[in-house]
C-alpha cells in the first residue's frame, strides 16, 4: 500500500516534531526552509502510519544506514520501506520483499537533464510522447525507486538503469491536477 500527503502544509509542525524520533527531528532541522522540514516530517510520519497499520508496531522507527546510503529500521531486518518526496508530496511504502518509491514534481522537461540519464530508446520515446514532460518524469521515476530497491542510488549509469526492468513490477501513478507523478517498483 502507498501513503501519500499531498497535503503538506496542513499539519502542526511543533507538534509533529516532538512526535518522531530524536534522530528524524535533527535530520528534520537540518532543512533550512520549513517546506523542507515539512517534507521530511511527513514522509517520517506516513512511514510511522505505515507501520502501525500493517505491523502494529507503535514506536518511532530508529534507522540505521546500508553501505550506499539505504535506511533500514533498526530491530526489524524483516521490513522494507522506501519514503520519497518533492515540493507536492511525501510518499511512503513498506513491504516484507525489497521495495522502492519515488515521487517528483512535473516539471519543465531539460533536454540536457534527459540526455545525461535517458538511454536512446528513452529520449525516442520522450520525445514521441503528448506531453514530453510528464514521459521523462514517469521514466525517471521508474529509476530511481528501482535504485531505492536494490540500494544503488543515483550513479553514473542512469541510462542503463532499466535495461533490467522486467526483473521487476512497477506501478506509476500520475497526480496531474496535483503536479507529481510516483512510481514503485517491487521484485
Amino acid at each position: 500500500m502507498v501513503y501519500i500527503n499531498d497535503e503538506i502544509g496542513k499539519f502542526d509542525l511543533q507538534q509533529a516534531l516532538d512526535a518522531i524520533s530524536p534522530q528524524r527531528r535533527q535530520q528534520a532541522l537540518k532543512y533550512k526552509f520549513e517546506q523542507g522540514q515539512r517534507l521530511c516530517v511527513a514522509a517520517y510520519l506516513l512511514l510511522k502510519q505505515a507501520l502501525l497499520e500493517q505491523e502494529g508496531i507503535a514506536a518511532n522507527p530508529v534507522f540505521d544506514y546500508g553501505p550506499h546510503g539505504k535506511p533500514f529500521i533498526v530491530g526489524h531486518p524483516e521490513l522494507h520501506f522506501s519514503l520519497s518526496h518533492c515540493k507536492e508530496a511525501a510518499v511512503c511504502v513498506l513491504s516484507r520483499q525489497p521495495i522502492g518509491i519515488d515521487v517528483e514534481s512535473v516539471g519543465r522537461y531539460r533536454d540536457s537533464v534527459a540526455r545525461y540519464a535517458m538511454s536512446d530508446a528513452e529520449l525516442q520515446q520522450i520525445q514521441q510522447a503528448a506531453n514530453p514532460e510528464v514521459e521523462f518524469v514517469r521514466l525517471w521515476t521508474m529509476k530511481e525507486s528501482l535504485l531505492k530497491l536494490t540500494g544503488d542510488g543515483i550513479n553514473d549509469q542512469m541510462k542503463q538503469v532499466l535495461s533490467v526492468a522486467d526483473r521487476y513490477r512497477f506501478t506509476t501513478t500520475e497526480v496531474l491536477q496535483k503536479n507529481y507523478i510516483y512510481t514503485v517498483c517491487e521484485l
